[in-house]
């Protein structure tokens, strides 16, 4: 055993002198450092190039490194005590914390120990990212960010950091074995040596998709997610799937292929199996587009997001690396925007202040407080059609997926369009009010846009099947589904009104592909369609 951890140990320091040896002679700008010395690679899908790195130890000293175009870093850190936290932002945008504007790519890192006058690999990547994301939840910390915030490291146990490290190693165990990583079983996302090769341990980094969550009641970032190419859940329940994940990522990337990118919320998401029956109809969506079509469905649509923050927290810059003439934009919000009563009990201002986008009024007239333009829905929607039309992409617009309210805004029959805010709804905290389904119908004609008016189409269905709906809705028996036995909605007792179960979101993908055949301007995309 002695001996294998001998060679182990040689292996490691040895690939570590590689690295510094690389970063030092192949023109990385890099320069060999004597003394204490933390190095490795920042890569979110390949290599963070030229981001800014802060390093913090346990007395609350700091110091800073640049990358360079291979993500390689390294740094001189004599006098600094263990544990290190390590933060690397992308360059020319130093925003980690505020939802209401576009956010960095921000990983963070945690080494837990130093060795003196030696070179430490210290990598940063959405692995590391999960690892801190762990610690804080421990720490009853909002996120990764906040622990990373800290002036210092001290009092968080080198203990602790091991164990949560080693804690998320299931989720990509298989994974790192299928691409040649040695000692797998052993993988530290830190502290493993690593090349920005798209080899090994950068192979199963590529194939990953990185971002953190929000924290509802304060609009902070919260914990880190991560998914695979394919925008699927990667997690110790459902470990990473490399070989699917790469296959998804090279369809995203082929010239050959006609990406559809999906921007929505949660009724088009992709959910974790642990959550079925529950689905988005965008998890379901590239089923109905002939083998031969050729058509790559992106749907990186996000429960709770609005219009604006699903564009702030980096969603939609996600699918849109990829986007190349010729592609589609599907546009379907409304939900979340509606996230604007500023009196509403613990996450009111939060809403207001990160999601709420208001509605054009009665004359079409758009509406937002004197200064914040970004707060108009319509506004906000046009964000996506300029970015989508300059990359020569198709943008298309959506109303949102009905509700199962009636005229009183309650469950129950005939369903009636419900989108809208009205005067002395949620105690008259609304700023404006105004529908939101008609809103999108003006930035539909005011940009020139193909419609898909779902919302109508659902409205016409659910009140066919009104003694089956619960059948589409999410209305489950947790006893068959026991995920939902603690669940506050989604059950045959509590019915959610807003999500679908799969035969809901099959129906609803069915109408969508339905709108898009309806509508000439689209007629490209409809003959890819079985």
């Amino acid at each position: 055993m002695k001996s294998m951890n001998a060679c182990r140990t040689a292996r490691a320091s040895l690939l570590a002198t590689a690295l510094l040896a690389l970063a030092g002679c192949a023109g990385m700008g890099l320069q060999k450092l004597s003394g204490t010395v933390v190095q490795g690679v920042v890569s979110q899908g390949g290599p963070l190039a030229k981001a800014r790195i802060v390093v913090t130890d346990a007395l609350g000293q700091k110091k800073t490194a640049s990358a360079d175009a291979q993500g390689h870093y390294a740094l001189n850190v004599d006098g600094m005590q263990a544990p290190l936290m390590l933060l690397a932002v992308e360059p020319g945008n130093n925003n980690c914390t505020d939802s209401t504007k576009p956010w960095a790519k921000c990983f963070g890192a945690l080494l837990p120990e130093l060795k003196a006058n030696a070179s430490n690999t210290a990598n940063i990547n959405a692995l590391s990212d999960r690892a801190v994301s762990s610690v804080a939840s421990a720490l009853k910390l909002k996120g990764p960010q906040e622990l990373l915030e800290k002036g210092s490291t001290e009092g968080i146990e080198v203990a602790l950091i091991r164990d949560r490290s080693a804690g998320g190693r299931k989720a990509v165990l298989q994974a790192l074995k299928d691409a040649g990583v040695p000692d797998a079983e052993s993988f530290d996302p830190v502290t493993t040596p690593m090349l920005a090769d798209g080899k090994g341990v950068d192979a199963v980094l590529s194939a990953l998709v990185h971002n953190r969550g929000y924290d509802n009641d304060t609009g902070v970032p919260g914990g880190t997610a991560i998914l695979d190419a394919d925008y699927r859940y990667v997690g110790n329940e459902e470990p990473l799937n490399l070989a699917r994940a790469q296959a998804a990522l090279a369809r995203a990337k082929d010239p050959a292929y006609t990406r559809v990118i999906i921007v929505g919320d949660s009724t088009a998401s992709t959910y974790e199996g642990f959550r079925l029956p529950r689905m988005g109809w965008g998890q379901v969506f590239e089923e109905l587009f002939k083998p031969e079509a050729k058509v790559k469905v992106l749907n990186n649509a996000k429960s709770g997001r609005s219009s604006r923050n699903f564009y702030n927290q980096g969603y939609f810059r996600q699918m849109m690396q990829y986007v190349r003439p010729g592609d589609y934009v599907i546009i379907h919000h409304g939900h979340n925007d509606q996230n604007c009563d500023a009196t509403k009990a613990k996450r009111g201002a939060a809403d207001v202040a990160n999601a709420c986008t208001y509605p054009n009024d009665a004359q079409g007239r758009k509406q937002f407080p004197q200064g914040k333009p970004e707060l108009s829905f319509q506004n906000s929607l046009e964000v996506y059609v300029k970015e989508a039309r300059a990359k020569g992409a198709i943008p298309i617009i959506m109303t949102p997926t009905t509700r199962v309210w009636n005229k009183d805004r309650k469950e129950g029959f005939p369903v009636v369009p419900n989108h809208f805010t009205s005067a002395g709804q949620g105690n008259n905290g609304f700023a404006f009010v105004g529908d939101y389904s008609q809103t999108i119908r003006d930035t539909a004609r005011a940009s020139k846009l193909p419609l898909i008016d779902i919302e109508a189409k659902t409205i016409a269905f659910v009140n066919a099947h009104q003694d089956d709906w619960k059948k589409y809705w999410l209305a489950v028996d947790p006893a068959l589904y026991p995920f939902y036995a603690k669940e506050p909605s989604g059950t045959l007792a509590k019915p959610d009104t807003t999500h679908f179960q799969e035969a809901g979101a099959r129906a609803v993908a069915q109408m969508v592909a339905q709108g898009i055949k309806e509508t000439p301007e689209l007629k490209a995309l409809a003959d890819k369609l079985k």
